[in-house]
């Protein structure tokens, strides 16, 4: 079993009156820099100098300490998503943990697998956040609202395809992947269309508004068109097994949910003889580099994020003034990507 290193008798932690000492500044000064309290004008030079010391010393500031001297921490609590994220989801998380630790926020992420929704904002509140980013997996309740408001929460947020009544949200409306990708290939002049229902857990939360989406954008484009949900398991099984009855569907086009899906289905109709795209036109979703890679190039949904203000500064927002009716943030924005498979 690995151990810590001991360290040598003797040896006592840094502390704020050290690196006052060695910045020869207030201790008052070093918790102004430290704490990134802009409400003290302190010159860029001293500011530098009391970071170099605290850095030259090995000093954070405690953050429990902070917390108990300002009534409330500055952790915004992310729970880790159940459902698989895609790649839109990974880069929200990276460019809002980089925004927040900018507003001087600590962002952490906290496992929920296996809790149910009242234990995990349970769970949430024993850590005392300041805000809470909810994925959309995680359903939130009325009583687990109220639970991390009342531990101290001043901003409750939900991220997914729908919002929660009673906290804020932030929307990644998934029904405009499905309308989009279903918009292009019937400019194209398909008309049966299937779309892929992945069977893995956790994806129905954003498979089921995709094909609400292309059925509507179907509805709305003024000519007959038809679309299929086509339940598909990610093995060469599934795949295999769908392609060998295509032929009987009546389709002559596909949205495959995602890119990876579409590269199963693609070998799949290949090995059965049906041609891609001169059989069946298909689109993905999420503009993968291994899409690019296929014959055919693959067509794809491209997805952005899309909001005047950034998520963060959204964030820093709602906690400096709590207590405002629920906001809705609409995030994303899909644009189809032309390539051969279509």
């Amino acid at each position: 079993m690995s151990q810590l290193p001991e360290q040598p008798a003797g040896m006592s932690l840094p502390t704020s009156a050290d690196v006052a000492r060695l910045a020869g500044v207030s201790r008052a000064t070093v918790s102004y820099v430290l704490n990134n309290n802009a409400t003290v004008r302190i010159s860029e030079p001293t500011r530098r100098r009391v970071r170099d010391a605290a850095a030259g010393l090995g000093y954070v500031p405690h953050a429990a300490a902070r917390s108990l001297r300002a009534g409330h921490t500055r952790t915004v609590l992310l729970p880790a998503a159940q459902a698989p994220a895609g790649p839109l989801y990974q880069r929200f998380l990276t460019r809002i943990e980089s925004d927040l630790r900018r507003l001087d926020y600590t962002v952490v992420q906290y496992g929920s697998l296996g809790l149910d929704p009242d234990e995990a904002a349970r769970a949430w509140a024993e850590l005392r956040p300041v805000a809470v980013v909810t994925p959309g997996g995680m359903a939130l309740t009325p009583y687990g609202i109220g639970v991390l408001t009342r531990s101290g929460a001043k901003a409750v947020i939900t991220l997914g395809p729908q919002p929660v009544a009673g906290a804020h949200a932030l929307v990644m409306d998934q029904r405009e992947v499905g309308g989009c990708a279903v918009r292009h290939l019937l400019s194209r002049g398909r008309h049966g269309i299937g779309v892929v229902m992945p069977q893995e857990p956790g994806l129905a939360l954003f498979a089921e508004p995709r094909l609400a989406g292309a059925v509507r954008a179907a509805e709305d484009f003024g000519v007959k068109a038809r679309i299929q949900p086509l339940p598909l398991r990610y093995d060469e099984e599934s795949a295999a097994e769908l392609a060998a009855r295509w032929r009987t569907l009546g389709l002559d086009a596909v949205f495959t949910y995602d890119d990876e899906y579409a590269m199963l289905l693609m070998r799949a109709l290949q090995d059965a003889g049906v041609d891609v795209p001169a059989e069946t036109a298909m689109i993905g979703a999420d503009d993968l580099m291994l899409g690019r890679l296929l014959r055919p190039r693959l067509s794809s949904v491209t997805m952005e994020l899309a909001s005047a203000q950034s998520p963060a500064e959204m964030i820093d927002r709602l906690v400096q003034s709590p207590g405002g009716a629920p906001e809705r943030h609409y995030l994303l924005r899909a644009a189809a990507v032309a390539r051969e498979s279509s």
